[in-house]
């Protein structure tokens, strides 16, 4: 991968502050961590452990992105996100997929029913905050204002910061096994 300094060669470029992002996922420590580093970097998460949840609370909240899991009990996240599409309310909110399945990774790239990006678990913060800035680059969400001309104080972190999703937790909410973080 090369010297962190050799990392980045362009400046990083964040979504607005005061973003709301939408996680629905069934295990807690990946809504948990995944909520702390968004909220580091100024964003408002909020979570779902269901898709039909998450279903509701899009279409009431209106988020700006939706952080969806594919291996969900009932309504899996391939359903959901066909749900997500077909609402003209919640038609055009980036979705980024996410599942630790190999098998789910395939079938996402198989069906190609809509997301906007996809990733796969366990990641890291700098998985999270290049998939966010592909989205504002690509136009799909707001970029961040920057009055002094400076980066977030987060941006670096965000890249320098190795961390497996668990390793933000504190002990008592890692995950026992697999299973857990699915």
């Amino acid at each position: 991968m090369g010297k962190p300094d050799e990392r980045r060669q362009t400046r990083r470029v964040d979504a607005r502050r005061g973003l709301k992002v939408l996680i629905i996922d069934d295990s807690r420590t990946v809504v948990a961590a995944l909520s702390h580093m968004l909220r580091q970097a100024g964003y408002q998460p909020f979570g779902a452990s269901d898709a039909e949840k998450g279903l509701q609370l899009a279409v009431q909240e209106r988020p700006d992105l939706i952080f969806l899991d594919i291996v969900l009990p009932g309504l899996n996240g391939f359903a959901a996100l066909r749900r997500l599409r077909k609402n003209e309310h919640t038609a055009n909110i980036p979705v980024i997929m996410i599942s630790g399945n190999p098998q789910a990774a395939e079938k996402f790239y198989l069906e190609r029913i809509g997301a906007d990006d996809f990733m796969k678990k366990p990641f890291g913060r700098a998985e999270v905050f290049t998939r966010i800035e592909k989205l504002v680059r690509g136009g799909d969400l707001p970029p961040r204002a920057n009055e002094e001309g400076s980066p977030h104080p987060h941006a670096q972190e965000a890249l320098d910061d190795e961390h497996k999703i668990s390793d933000d937790m504190p002990e008592s909410a890692v995950p026992r096994s697999e299973d857990e973080v699915r």
